[in-house]
C-alpha cells in the first residue's frame, strides 16, 4: 500500500544518468492508492505500485530507494536491464 511507504502524491522526476532523456520540469509521477501514472508531455503512462517498485506494462520497472525526506533515487529497468537512473522529489 502506497500510504505505508510514503509514495502517495505528486513527484518531479530528474534524470541522473543512462539512456533516459532529460526530464526536469517535463516529467511527473502521480501516485495514489497503489496505482500511478508517469506524465510526460501530456501523455499518461500507467503503472502499479509494488512496494518500492513501479511496474509498467511491457517489462518496464522503476525501482526506488529512499534518499532523504521526500526524495528517492530511481533505477529504470527494461526486461531487467538498466536503461537509466533518476531522482524523485515531492512536488
Amino acid at each position: 500500500m502506497t500510504r505505508e511507504n510514503g509514495l502517495d502524491g505528486i513527484w518531479d522526476v530528474q534524470r541522473t544518468g543512462g539512456a533516459l532523456p532529460p526530464m526536469r520540469g517535463i516529467v511527473r509521477k502521480r501516485i495514489e492508492n497503489g496505482r500511478g501514472w508517469t506524465i510526460a508531455l501530456g501523455v499518461r503512462l500507467p503503472f502499479v505500485v509494488d512496494g518500492l517498485a513501479l511496474r509498467y506494462p511491457l517489462g518496464l520497472v522503476d525501482e526506488l530507494v529512499p534518499s532523504g525526506p521526500d526524495a528517492y533515487d530511481g533505477t529504470a529497468r527494461l526486461f531487467g536491464q538498466v536503461v537509466g537512473t533518476f531522482k524523485l522529489t515531492r512536488a
